[in-house]
């Protein structure tokens, strides 16, 4: 049996909704319902089922609304220096250990590497981790820059690589590079700026 424009709409609508749901981030959450909101919010004109369009009409000004807070809202930015062997650094580590490996996969703990070991703080609470070491004088390579599932919206990236870019450059960098280590987080770096080289490493130079 053939389907119907309509019948692919209202399917394709509740796969969007269905999808929303399993969204642990509260971005994407809104974002994807938003889009199965205005599917439903169309079918529901096409078949003149009127409860259908005005519920999903309510829920698209919803997603909107809490879509805005959150793109328009200023949130403040810390970050707070740790130690290399710092007690809640390594349980930090082994607590989201799984996570972090899902993005880092080639990522090994190791203190004695790390010249510079920071927490993103947003609003105060702790947002991500950031490692990174000294090589070569002027170059800082990036071993870890994790933040949780609840922060995952780039901010943390545009934070530390574009606002603390006077911090590093007083530092003596001159150039950030880091290993592109799945295809979500080469995405993550193209988007903040940096350059994929031919031999796999994502390069940022910094400009005084």
């Amino acid at each position: 049996m053939e389907l119907s424009t309509l019948t692919i709409i209202g399917y394709v609508a509740s796969v969007f909704i269905a999808i929303s749901m399993t969204m642990s981030s509260f971005v994407k959450f809104r974002i994807i319902n938003l889009i199965g909101a205005t599917l439903f919010f169309t079918y529901g004109i096409l078949i003149y089922a009127w409860p259908v369009a005005l519920l999903n009409a309510f829920i698209i000004s919803v997603d909107i609304y809490y879509l805005y807070r959150i793109f328009s809202k200023k949130e403040a930015f810390e970050i707070m220096w740790v130690r290399n062997d710092n007690k809640y650094l390594k349980r930090f580590i082994e607590f989201y250990g799984d996570d972090i490996h899902h993005f880092f996969p080639e990522f090994s703990f190791d203190p004695e590497k790390n010249t510079h070991s920071f927490f993103v703080l947003r609003n105060m609470a702790v947002a991500g981790v950031f490692l990174g070491r000294r090589e070569n004088q002027n170059i800082l390579f990036v071993g870890l820059d994790y933040v949780i599932k609840e922060f995952r919206d780039y901010k943390n990236g545009k934070f530390i690589f574009h606002r603390l870019q006077d911090k590093i450059i007083e530092d003596g960098f001159d150039k950030i590079i880091t290993k592109g280590h799945t295809k979500h987080h080469k995405k993550y770096l193209k988007k903040l700026g940096f350059i994929e080289k031919s031999d796999g490493q994502f390069e940022m130079q910094l400009v005084a």
